[in-house]
């Protein structure tokens, strides 16, 4: 496909979106506002095993991950449990509902949560016990449960019990196997699933490639991009804006590594732009670039663009048209994209180079970007700002905020 028809799919996909909002809208009897869109983006740090979890010895009630979706927040505390709060429309929440939720509730009472990955109007999640379960959203068959149907509470993906980790979009979603194995399923019309031009559409996990060396992946709107044990970088899917760092506007229907390097640790994948952090510390981004999301440079950039030259970023969370990335020295930073105060720096004047979220040094791994950001800090406690159009700060409110703000997890 050329770029001019993805251009007409992604319109297409944007006013489908504001329908669906619109209708949550008034479902729980607010006006629509605002519409942002999830990128599904994992975050990218020093490696897979360490993303999203602090590395301060926290209470059991202190949230170790954190995943922001599209209007929701889901976050996994040090004890196992679950909790969701946002826009419930698609059942994303997990609750068994369809209820917008505007305070933190638990999902279920399992106390074996270990990863969590929120979509734009999907979840998913990994247990202790390798097991792999979604729910919310099912148009395209990104739960992976071999249907189509909206589950408004937590499906098992398959069988297996091998599951590492894994990362959901808007309309598919990619996991990895503690085999090293890499597995993706849900819609495949931008090539996003990495297995070819066909299927279309995938309702259960197809195995990309053959490979048993994947340490990480990250799914954006329409590409996908994994890091192997070996340090390289390879994407696939849309490079509509450059998003696959190819130096291509076009697709790739397979894994394609990026340039040659061997240091890469980790990768995040935005709406259409992408980020990654290396093992020296340096972080670079490429893509779509029209909100400066990619952090230097001007217009999309089709290849790793270095974002300035410090040498200490740990972990960057790519979203939307926004980006950000918290240092070795416990500083966060954030830039792109600012409409709904989603850098955290006080105003909404968008950036196009990293801004640091206020003096704080005492951010952890725990960090998830949307047109929302949370983040968690290394006594436990979780922080959120940007867009509240339903809730998804947790406070209980539908008010927005520019600067981080405390929220309040039931004892």
């Amino acid at each position: 496909m050329n770029e001019h028809q993805e251009g007409r799919l992604r319109t297409r996909w944007r006013r489908a979106a504001r329908t669906v909002v619109a209708a949550a809208a008034a479902a729980v009897g607010v006006t629509v506002l605002a519409v942002g869109f999830t990128a599904g983006a994992a975050t990218a740090g020093v490696s897979s095993a360490d993303r999203g979890t602090s590395s301060a010895s926290v209470a059991a009630t202190s949230v170790s991950q954190v995943a922001t979706g599209d209007l929701h927040t889901c976050v996994i505390r040090t004890d196992g449990t679950l909790w969701c709060w946002g826009n419930n429309f698609n059942g994303q929440l997990g609750d068994g509902t369809t209820t917008t939720r505007m305070s933190p509730v638990q999902i279920g009472t399992a106390t074996t949560w270990a990863r969590v990955d929120a979509g734009r109007t999907n979840t998913c999640a990994v247990r202790t016990d390798g097991t792999l379960w979604c729910w919310g959203a099912n148009n395209n068959g990104q739960l992976g449960d071999g249907t189509t149907a909206t589950r408004n509470s937590p499906v098992q993906v398959g069988t297996a019990t091998t599951w590492a980790s894994v990362s959901t979009s808007n309309n598919h979603t990619c996991a990895v196997r503690t085999t090293g194995t890499l597995w993706c399923w849900g819609l495949n019309g931008h090539t996003q699933l990495g297995v070819g031009t066909t299927p279309l559409m995938s309702t259960t996990p197809l195995q990309v490639g053959t490979a048993t060396t994947w340490a990480s992946v990250t799914t954006g709107y329409a590409h996908t991009c994994a890091v192997r044990t070996d340090g390289t970088l390879w994407c696939w899917g849309s490079s509509s804006d450059g998003q696959l760092g190819l130096g291509i506007l076009s697709f790739k229907s397979t894994p394609t590594q990026v340039g040659t390097a061997t240091t890469w640790s980790g990768v995040t994948a935005g709406y259409v732009h992408t980020c990654a952090v290396r093992t020296d510390g340096t972080l670079w981004c490429w893509g779509e670039n029209g909100y400066g999301q990619v952090g230097g440079g001007s217009g999309f950039q089709t290849t790793p663009l270095q974002v300035g030259t410090a040498t200490t970023w740990a972990r960057v969370d790519a979203s939307i048209d926004s980006s950000c990335a918290a240092r070795t020295n416990g500083s966060l930073w954030c830039w792109g994209r600012n409409t709904y105060g989603q850098l955290g720096d006080g105003t909404t004047t968008h950036r196009s180079a990293p801004t640091q979220v206020g003096t704080a040094t005492t951010w952890t791994g725990g960090l998830s970007a949307s047109y929302h950001t949370c983040a968690a800090r290394t006594d436990g406690s979780l922080w959120c700002w940007g867009d509240n159009f339903l809730g998804q700060l947790g406070d209980g409110t539908t008010t927005g905020r520019t600067t981080p703000a405390q929220v309040t997890l039931p004892a």
